[in-house]
């Protein structure tokens, strides 16, 4: 006996502009005074979760969620994260963490969740431009403002290749995870600092000192999500790569030593592989 589908919800809340669809439903459940993962299950019996649903839905579960909440399945679609690259996934975080002072919705209970909240790779506001603000407890001001101008373009390049797929020579978000493997400063630190040492900090230098002294825990290349104050300086360092092309990248190995320069080397060999196998293919077809 097939199952049969859910019908129209009586009462539909309107979503907000660029609201994430997990918020979506987990405002209507609060309407319905039901848990969010009931609500989605209510519409998608098979769905294992609510940031499963942010992640990858099927058009075939659009459309079913798209009747329920009586709108078109490419707005729900766009409430997703659907179509951002597989390399940038690693930068979408589980809960939000900055927000815009002017577009985020006030006063609405529960408040909704925009996108941009979930967006490791942005330190400004996609609806409006403004400067995103924390959404934690610290309200740091970034001590990177010299570099605001490479944050910015470093912003647009991993922006362009996770919602637009969009690159130059290599992915940004491939950048990004190199800067954050540790490297060995010279004179050589004591053992216990050895932990605050980024590649980042050989093109952006202030970042040593700024992370000693505010005791920061940088993110590992596996989550590479920095927080709000210091995301400036990773965006940065990605624009100045990214310009310098890959000779910096093979210039950078001289910062590292043992098993963690092997492989930085390995993963920047490989993105130059990538880089010059379309030329040598391009050549073939010209004889």
């Amino acid at each position: 006996m097939e199952n049969t589908p859910a019908r129209q919800l009586p009462v539909r809340l309107p979503p907000y502009s660029s609201e994430l669809l997990s918020s979506w439903i987990g405002r209507h459940a609060a309407f319905y005074a039901v848990p969010p993962l009931i609500m989605l299950r209510h519409c998608l019996s098979e769905a294992p979760s609510l940031r499963a649903a942010d992640l990858h839905l099927s058009s075939d579960q659009e459309a079913r969620l798209a009747n329920i909440f009586g709108t078109e399945p490419a707005a729900v679609h766009r409430m997703t994260f659907a179509n951002v690259a597989q390399p940038s996934r690693r930068l979408i975080a589980t809960r939000p963490t900055q927000f815009c002072a002017t577009c985020s919705p006030g006063g609405a209970e529960p408040a909704p969740v925009l996108r941009s909240q979930l967006l490791g790779w942005r330190i400004t506001c996609p609806l409006c431009g403004e400067q995103l603000r924390d959404a934690g407890a610290r309200k740091l001001p970034s001590p990177f403002q010299p570099y605001r101008a490479a944050a910015v373009r470093g912003e647009k390049l991993l922006d362009d290749e996770a919602e637009r797929g969009i690159r130059t020579w290599t992915s940004p978000a491939d950048i990004a995870r190199l800067l954050l493997m540790r490297r060995i400063p010279r004179p050589i630190p004591h053992e216990h600092d050895l932990w605050r040492f980024r590649v980042l900090g050989a093109i952006i230098p202030d970042l040593d000192h700024v992370v000693a002294e505010q005791e920061e825990y940088l993110p590992t290349p596996a989550k590479p999500i920095l927080p709000l104050h210091l995301r400036p300086a990773l965006l940065a360092g990605i624009a100045i790569v990214e310009r310098a092309g890959p000779e910096m990248l093979q210039m950078l190995r001289g910062h590292m030593m043992g098993d963690n320069r092997v492989r930085f080397t390995d993963a920047v060999e490989g993105l130059i592989a990538q880089v010059r196998r379309p030329k040598a293919c391009s050549q073939m077809q010209l004889i």
